[in-house]
């Protein structure tokens, strides 16, 4: 189960709009160009594992893709559920459960997406339990896209917008590039909640640990979700594809990976 901290955060920030607004907007755009280098074509099984409101179970799902997402928020688990009814192209499934304990057989699945259980998983022998359990259900051959949040990130957010003015915010961030674990005691939910941010290289021997060849780490976002006219850049057809180019160009460049707010490693099943 997830720490209250955590479980309460989820109740009231709204994840399910996160993707559609600010920055979020090219790490949604980044991530789905990734998935679909690397998945099977349809009509693979994609398990989407901390789905939360179904964004990209939904996307999948429209592709032809046979989708079950699972996520152990009961609220966004139930908004995945009315989103998918409204569609023509629906989730398989849509339930309550925990990455490290998957509802789902040996060999289930051709694709697993762990887009979020690691940041909230603190401790590694629990990171290695849900890294473990993508493992065991995918078939051979099978691939996980298993994301992170940058060591680095909550330093250059607080740069970015200013944040370090706040002595509580500068303590945050001291913890999080010392040992990567970073802690919210403050009631500001813009300071995120309890998650653990992984250097590149952590999230590459994590996944290796795991059984998986690890086929790259890639930088999601590059540079371009820290500038401060960013909604203004996205907006523009133009500078949008700039700014999706320039993250293409860096996404596998060892020295700035870990300037993208999010990392995601590619596995495969042997």
């Amino acid at each position: 189960m997830l720490r209250k901290e955590i479980a309460d955060y989820y109740q009231e920030a709204a994840e399910e709009a996160r993707l559609a607004t600010g920055p979020a907007q090219l790490e949604f755009a980044r991530t789905k160009e990734i998935v679909r280098r690397y998945l099977p074509p349809p009509p693979a099984t994609i398990l989407d594992v901390g789905g939360a409101a179904g964004a990209y179970s939904l996307w999948l799902a429209e592709r032809g893709y046979q989708v079950h997402l699972v996520d152990p928020v009961p609220r966004l688990v139930a908004e995945a559920r009315c989103r998918s009814a409204a569609s023509s192209n629906r989730n398989c499934s849509c339930q309550v459960g925990d990455a490290r304990a998957l509802a789902f057989a040996e060999n289930a699945a051709d694709g697993v997406l762990l887009l979020g259980p690691l940041y909230h998983l603190t401790e590694e022998a629990e990171r290695s339990r849900a890294l473990r359990e993508a493992y065991r259900v995918l078939r051979g051959g099978g691939i996980l896209f298993a994301a992170a949040i940058s060591r680095y990130a909550s330093a250059l957010d607080g740069l970015a917008r200013d944040l370090l003015a706040d002595a509580d915010f500068r303590r945050i961030v001291t913890t999080d590039l010392e040992q990567g674990q970073h802690r919210n005691p403050t009631h500001n939910r813009d300071y995120f909640t309890t998650a653990y941010f992984h250097r590149p290289e952590e999230l590459r021997a994590e996944v290796m640990s795991a059984g998986f060849t690890c086929c790259a780490v890639f930088g999601l976002e590059g540079p371009g979700w820290l500038l401060p006219d960013f909604e203004e850049r996205w907006a523009d057809s133009r500078k949008r594809e700039d700014l999706l180019r320039v993250a293409r160009a860096l996404e596998r460049e060892a020295s700035i990976v870990g300037v993208s707010a999010h990392l995601l490693a590619v596995g495969t099943k042997e």
